[in-house]
């Protein structure tokens, strides 16, 4: 397989087209890409999504993969068997899969959503005789483009805790990175707080931590915050982070609530990632002329 690590633009989905043979047998497949979690809650949040995946394509296999290193080490110490995105797709092609759609479950097209497109073009066959997928697409993480932030927002905001008081502050936290996908948080946090002055959006690591944001909540006189992880599932890293976050802010003289849900855990938010995933289902089907550019994308 071949090795490129180029990149590029984002879009609702990353197509990967190639010369189609003129008779080939088609043979669909669904593989699902997360950080991963080897907690029960995050276990069933991620089965709870398979779930949903097969109803709207139902008879079309899916499969899994865990894009953390550290995850898949822990998971195999248990001896609970799962794959890298690479190894997953070899060993779709190996069962004679000839297209795929992968669905991203980050939630920003960061390093790791750069390293799956990276994987799915391993795999990309070409018509100069490399082997791999005749054809394979990659549906875009939750907060992609402008569409899907303004959706995320409405989503967030429609999920805050039902028991929130007036006055009562909500903090919503992320992973966080150094790479420009970072952005897209800042952005989404833009659009809630117009809505919501009192809704926060930070980052574990970023351009805004939680000591970013406690002067914020000092400021507007809080005196009750509710602490949630802005993660697909809440796994022992994100509990222990969220631990310091709330230690932080109960140190500031605040009641701090920590509402372990993920937002794989709720409706508005699973939408979208499905919206990309029939989005990138339904590329399959298209017809293309071979090309050279890797990162083309379409509708």
């Amino acid at each position: 397989m071949g090795s490129s690590r180029t990149h590029g633009t984002h879009g609702p989905y990353r197509n990967y087209p190639l010369a189609i043979p003129t008779a080939v047998h088609m043979k669909k497949g669904i593989l699902l890409a997360a950080f991963g979690s080897g907690t029960p809650q995050g276990q069933s949040t991620l089965r709870l999504f398979d779930e949903r995946v097969r109803a709207l394509f139902p008879g079309v296999p899916v499969r899994w993969a865990f894009t953390s290193v550290v995850m898949r080490h822990r998971l195999a110490a248990a001896r609970k068997k799962t794959d890298s995105v690479h190894k997953a797709l070899r060993k779709m092609w190996f069962e004679k899969y000839t297209h795929v759609a992968v669905q991203s479950l980050h939630s920003i097209p960061g390093a790791e959503y750069a390293d799956l497109l990276a994987d799915v073009e391993d795999m990309r066959g070409t018509g100069d005789g490399r082997e791999g997928f005749v054809r394979a697409t990659v549906g875009a993480p939750l907060l992609d483009s402008g569409e899907d932030i303004r959706r995320a927002a409405a989503a967030l905001l429609a999920h805050l805790p039902p028991e929130r008081a007036p006055g009562d502050a909500c903090v919503f936290m992320g992973h966080g990175t150094w790479h420009e996908g970072e952005s897209r948080y800042g952005t989404l946090s833009a659009q809630v707080r117009e809505r919501d002055p009192l809704v926060h959006i930070g980052t574990m690591d970023g351009d805004c931590t939680i000591d970013d944001i406690l002067p914020r909540l000092a400021a507007a006189g809080v005196r009750r915050a509710w602490l949630l992880p802005l993660l697909s599932v809440v796994g022992r890293h994100a509990m222990l982070d969220m631990a310091g976050d709330r230690s932080r802010i109960v140190a500031a003289g605040m009641e701090c609530v920590p509402v372990l849900r993920g937002t794989a855990e709720y409706g508005g938010f699973v939408d979208i990632w499905l919206d990309h995933l029939g989005v990138a289902f339904r590329a399959l089907d298209a017809e293309t002329e071979p090309v050279t550019d890797l990162d083309r994308v379409g509708e």
